[in-house]
């Protein structure tokens, strides 16, 4: 799975986790409508297929990130709680109408979707996220778009068909670092394919196209690795960049190296700022798309929008 959504962790034996890793419980009246809608028009979320430990807190607000392209990926990434299968070429044609609808059901301003990797896909799902953007595009004019895609297997011309639906905000993970990627991404995937997405939407999307990014903390890296994945990136021309703690989530995946405090989440806000991003969520519950129209109205602020 692309998404740096690395799920509710099941600590060992002798590890506790930290006051600081808590998920929050159901609340507000939006909940059961997300819950609901989800359900009736049969679409996946990454808040579930990764165990993202935020589900409650985004579903009562009444926004959810949605997964195209089924709920299993053809990667086996080692951090990752998303099932692993290849559907044979397998595509539901439907699913960016039912996308489309449930974005007007909720009435949002925006909407984050994402997908998993596709790699029996000829052009990795790009012809699917574009078709829903545009869904999007029809019956919710207004609704802003973040677009967290796979490496398409590394298909310019798969990314250019993405770009072409013109989503206000083209994300693409990078997970770890340079030195990390190898031994904990799938072997398919790569770190310097990742920066070339990302240097590649910055330099074929639109003029008002923004970027974003995201790295886990606590599978390893050394402070100095994770400030040269976080420079990569800026060079890469990527405006917004989140930072996560990593949560292992079953004993099968990688162990958490570390648990880091909110107060270094803070001090590598302030080292990202300073290298030059416009927008920065940092801290231990914090994953890719979490408070992402927040995010993006930074970026806009900072480009004089």
């Amino acid at each position: 799975m692309l998404s740096a959504e690395p799920g509710v962790a099941r600590p060992e034996p002798h590890r506790r986790l930290p006051s600081w890793i808590r998920a929050r419980p159901p609340q507000g009246t939006a909940y059961p409508e997300v819950r609901a809608t989800v359900g009736d028009l049969r679409l996946g979320t990454v808040c579930r297929e990764a165990r993202c430990p935020n589900l409650s807190e985004c579903w009562s607000a009444g926004a959810a990130t949605l997964m195209l392209l089924g709920t299993a990926c053809t990667r086996r990434c080692g951090f990752c709680a998303v099932t692993t299968h290849w559907p044979q070429g397998k595509v539901d044609l439907d699913e960016p109408t039912r996308v489309a609808e449930a974005v007007l059901r909720w009435g949002l301003r925006y909407v984050v979707l994402t997908q998993v990797c596709r790699d029996d896909l000829e052009d990795g799902g790009a012809s699917v996220l574009a078709a829903t953007v545009r869904a999007i595009r029809v019956s919710s004019p207004t609704t802003l778009v973040e677009l967290l895609t796979g490496d398409l297997g590394g298909s310019d011309r798969a990314l250019r068909a993405v770009l072409e639906s013109r989503p206000d905000v083209f994300a693409h993970n990078l997970e770890t670092t340079r030195e990390l990627s190898a031994e904990v991404r799938d072997p398919r995937a790569g770190y310097a394919r990742s920066l070339g997405v990302l240097r590649a939407a910055r330099r074929w999307g639109p003029r008002t196209l923004v970027t974003k990014s995201s790295v886990m903390v606590g599978l390893g890296e050394t402070d100095e690795q994770l400030t040269g994945a976080m420079r990569d990136l800026r060079a890469a021309g990527v405006d917004l960049l989140t930072l996560g703690q990593y949560l292992q989530p079953t004993a099968r995946h990688r162990p958490v190296s570390r648990f880091v405090p909110p107060e270094e989440f803070e001090r590598l806000a302030l080292a990202a700022e300073r290298i030059g991003f416009a927008g920065v969520a940092s801290g231990p519950m914090v994953r890719s798309s979490y408070r992402a129209e927040e995010l993006y109205r930074r970026a806009f602020a900072a480009r004089g929008g």
